[in-house]
């Protein structure tokens, strides 16, 4: 990576903004995305921005074959954050499945008696209620908010702070009945159809998961598809 790039890299990150360069393996000309601000001497083709601007969505690594020749874009973001609202037993599992994938986890309880050190030993855990722990730690695009307590007094508050944030993705378990009575309760707050449909209810793909470890799985399972496809396979 070219000087004029390590610092800009290191401040956007501390920021909590993802950034890419892209660099022509030939001849080592680079260029620098920052949002919208573009910086550098590699002029690409349309096709090839979007392509690069692709992978700095999905937050993923690629290699281009442009006509100038073969490009290398490079993603550089902060720590993806994963808030965990209810300090449940299907968050014990999906805890360290969330660490092996590189999301630093978040769990918030206000029952203090769920959420601690011994059951989430090396968490950051807190015990504020959800909306208020949300507002405090501001989830962005790089995201995700899963809740699990089946109490709507926990639950909505939290999904509401979260439709009102950038998260990536947002889930909640619960059965489709409950799912549809949830939707009734936000839509009374104000929420429309398509800030709605962000919710993955009920949560995790749809693999016949049974235990707590299994539905762990297909927690992270939905989430891995949205961050790096921005889709759901069922």
């Amino acid at each position: 990576m070219k000087g004029q790039f390590v610092e800009a890299v290191l401040a956007a990150n501390a920021e909590g903004r993802s950034v890419a360069l892209a660099t022509e393996l030939a001849s080592g000309a680079q260029i620098y995305i920052d949002g919208p601000s573009v910086e550098g001497e590699l002029a690409l083709d349309d096709a090839s921005m979007r392509a690069m601007r692709e992978a700095l969505q999905t937050d993923r690594n690629t290699t281009l074959d442009t006509p100038q020749g073969r490009v290398f874009v490079q993603v550089f973001s902060p720590p993806r954050r994963c808030f965990v609202i209810g300090a449940v037993h299907i968050a014990q599992p999906l805890v360290p499945m969330l660490i092996a994938t590189d999301y630093k986890p978040i769990v918030i309880d206000p029952r203090g008696q769920f959420a601690t050190a011994e059951r989430f030993p090396g968490v950051e855990l807190t015990t504020e209620w959800p909306d208020e722990a949300l507002e405090r730690l501001k989830p962005d695009r790089l995201s995700a908010v899963v809740t699990l307590t089946h109490d709507p007094k926990i639950d909505d508050p939290a999904l509401i702070a979260a439709l009102r944030s950038e998260a990536f993705y947002i889930g909640a378990l619960g059965s489709k009945r409950t799912h549809a009575k949830r939707l009734e309760r936000l839509g009374a707050e104000g929420f429309g159809e398509n800030e709605l449909s962000r919710i993955h209810a009920p949560i995790g793909l749809y693999i016949g998961a049974v235990s707590q470890a299994e539905i762990a799985v297909s927690i992270m399972g939905q989430m891995t598809s949205v961050l790096r496809r921005g889709a759901v396979t069922a």
